[in-house]
């Protein structure tokens, strides 16, 4: 079992106006997702990090640059951890999307939608999920089972992985809220995943630190009655949608 931390950018110059960004060159952060950015540094701090992934995209490497920083860590580039390829309506407001019949389609009945020119939400869902599964896998080798680590992407894409996590089907994955910066938990194990935390903004983290061994030896008895906590081992178990996510903006 490995546990991932799926972080989503900070916000982006093009969440504060009303833009698809999808996969165009030269989205950065604004000033406030650049805060962002730093404060995950602190945010962070008492998690022993074994790797940091990311999104090809450069908002994504921004959102991660103050933490490789200070971690002395060197992140791996996952391409299938990028943005939705929304082709045709990349760079197009909002507003204006959501007139178009697709978007009716997008909202509803998601696994249908095929972006004129781009990638349908259902083959997104398939290669970040199995992005994510390689990249536990690769990190759970080299730095064994209980590794902690940070998988840096996109508002739809992390939304399509939590819901995989969950077992929902992909047409309910509008239900789910990833806002920028935000964290998303899932522990991967042999048997299933179990979704730790979705769309934390704020909330204290350190329940997130593996337990040492004894502590999970001295805990074994209930797991009889708890199936769930003793499969998940490492960690206690327990807005409006739109397309590219929510923006982050009041």
């Amino acid at each position: 079992m490995t546990t991932v931390i799926l972080l989503r950018h900070g916000r982006s110059t093009a969440n504060v106006s009303g833009v698809l960004a999808g996969r165009s060159t030269g989205v950065g952060l604004d000033d406030h997702g650049r805060t962002q950015a730093e404060k995950l540094v602190d945010r962070l701090a008492e998690l022993p990090l074994a790797a940091v992934v990311t999104s090809p995209l450069q908002r994504c490497r921004e959102t991660v640059a103050p933490l490789l920083t200070a971690r002395g860590l060197e992140a791996t580039v996952e391409d299938d951890l990028s943005e939705v390829d929304y082709g045709d309506w990349t760079g197009r407001k909002l507003g204006d999307l959501g007139k178009e019949d697709l978007w009716k389609v997008v909202q509803a009945h998601p696994s249908a939608a095929v972006f004129p020119g781009g990638e349908g939400l259902a083959g997104m869902q398939a290669r970040a999920v199995a992005a994510i599964r390689r990249q536990a896998a690769r990190i759970g080798a080299e730095h064994g089972d209980r590794a902690l680590w940070v998988a840096c992407s996109h508002g739809d894409v992390i939304k399509a992985a939590v819901a995989d996590a969950l077992g929902l089907h992909l047409d309910s994955f509008q239900r789910i809220v990833v806002d920028p910066c935000s964290v998303s938990v899932i522990s991967y194990t042999p048997t299933r995943p179990f979704v730790v935390r979705v769309n934390d903004t704020g909330g204290d983290l350190s329940a997130l630190v593996p337990k040492p061994e004894s502590e999970e030896s001295d805990s074994s008895s209930d797991a009889a009655d708890d199936p769930t906590a003793a499969s998940s081992g490492d960690v206690t178990v327990p807005a409006e949608a739109t397309v590219g996510g929510s923006t982050g903006v009041a």
